[in-house]
């Protein structure tokens, strides 16, 4: 049992090293999501742990550096004569993304960094009231929509300008990553912010807002 454990790994392990091989791309796109978070970890550590405040601010303003390393990789491959696949679609999604939500998991490690490493407050769920997860849920959509839009403006130049059309068809026919952009928009729209509207205060909302209530009156009274 543990030879044919050990052997599905190496299958395993196989298959990535031959996907990785036949889309040079995949490596790109991984490499920066790896660069990203070495600049993130490598940029706190400085501040926090070797109070070097310059070189992590260096180091943290790197991070949209490696989103054009990508891009400019991706646009090379292209212009070479490389046909569109679903990586290179990818490589589009993920630059929007990374664009988009990049500054906000930056100040999620931060304030983490924060706190274990210089007497920061404890990060936490933030508690909010419906109409606040209902006004958080249509941001969140926003950052999606901008996010889609970015990634789409990416194909467009990937298609009319490293690339033609036919060889890009790929990014924006039937199936490919333009209309999937679309069904992305609408299923976060569905899940996100319109469900928490569908979704009415109950019990415990009423309590979290007395307990709240009651909270501030006595810290009012102590004062």
């Amino acid at each position: 049992m543990a030879g044919g454990h050990a052997a599905a790994i190496v299958d395993d392990v196989q298959n990535v090293v031959d996907f990785m091989t036949a889309n040079p791309m995949a490596i790109v796109i991984a490499a920066g999501e790896i660069g990203f978070w070495v600049c993130v970890v490598t940029g706190l550590a400085a501040r926090y742990l070797l109070r070097m405040r310059r070189t992590s601010t260096v180091l943290l303003a790197a991070t949209p550096l490696i989103d054009l390393l990508v891009l400019v990789a991706t646009m090379v491959d292209l212009a070479d004569g490389a046909l569109a696949t679903t990586v290179h679609g990818l490589a589009a999604v993920y630059l929007g993304f990374s664009v988009v939500f990049g500054p906000s998991m930056i100040r999620w490690a931060d304030a983490r960094f924060a706190h274990r490493f210089a007497g920061g407050p404890a990060p936490g769920k933030q508690r909010r009231d419906w109409s606040g997860r209902v006004r958080h849920e249509w941001t969140q959509w926003g950052k999606c929509v901008l996010a889609c839009a970015i990634a789409a403006a990416i194909m467009l130049v990937l298609i009319f300008v490293a690339g033609t059309p036919e060889q890009t068809r790929a990014l924006w026919a039937d199936g490919g990553w333009v209309p999937r952009l679309g069904l992305v928009v609408v299923i976060w729209l569905v899940a996100g912010p319109v469900w928490e509207l569908l979704s009415r205060p109950g019990a415990g909302d009423r309590t979290a807002a007395a307990g709240d209530e009651t909270a501030g009156a006595v810290e009012r009274g102590r004062r």
